[in-house]
C-alpha cells in the first residue's frame, strides 16, 4: 500500500469514531488485527475497536478526535491527537459526571492489504480521571 492509501484509510477509520458508524470498521481492520495497547477485555479485530469506541461514545456522546499531527510511509501511520468529549455515561464502572474533557495521545497503526493490522498507542487516561474528578 502507498502512504497516500494508508493515510485515507486511517482518516476513516477517524471518520467512523467522529460520526459513530462504528460498522464500518469491519471493512476497515483485519479479523485478526492486533492491539498493543489494549483497553481492558478487548477482543481483537474489528469487533474489539467497535466494543471499546461504542463504550466511549455511550460515555462521551460528543467524542471528537482530532489530528493534531500526522507522519507516514508505506505500511505505518503515526500520530498525536487531541481526544475531547463531554461525560454523560458510564465510564469505566463511574456514572456521568457533566464534566468536559480534552486529553492527548499518540497513536502509531500498521496497514497491510488496506486493512489495520496492528496498532501501538498511548494516551492520557490519567489526566482523563483527574479531569473528571474520578482519581483519588
Amino acid at each position: 500500500m502507498s502512504q497516500e492509501s494508508n493515510i485515507a484509510l486511517q482518516q476513516k477509520f477517524g471518520d467512523a469514531v467522529n460520526s459513530g458508524e462504528l460498522g464500518v470498521l469491519v471493512d476497515l481492520v483485519a479479523g485478526d488485527a492486533v492491539d498493543h495497547d489494549p483497553a481492558p477485555g478487548q477482543e481483537p479485530g474489528p469487533a474489539g475497536y467497535q466494543a471499546f469506541f461504542g463504550e466511549m461514545i455511550t460515555a462521551f456522546p460528543d467524542l471528537h478526535i482530532e489530528v493534531e499531527r500526522l507522519v507516514a510511509n508505506d505500511t505505518d501511520v503515526a500520530f498525536a491527537y487531541t481526544l475531547t468529549g463531554t461525560h454523560e455515561g458510564p465510564l469505566m464502572g463511574h456514572p456521568a459526571t457533566g464534566k468536559p474533557v480534552s486529553v492527548r495521545g499518540m497513536q502509531i497503526s500498521r496497514f497491510e492489504d488496506g486493512k489495520l493490522v496492528e496498532r501501538w498507542g498511548s494516551s492520557d487516561q490519567h489526566g482523563m480521571l483527574e479531569q473528571l474528578g474520578l482519581t483519588p
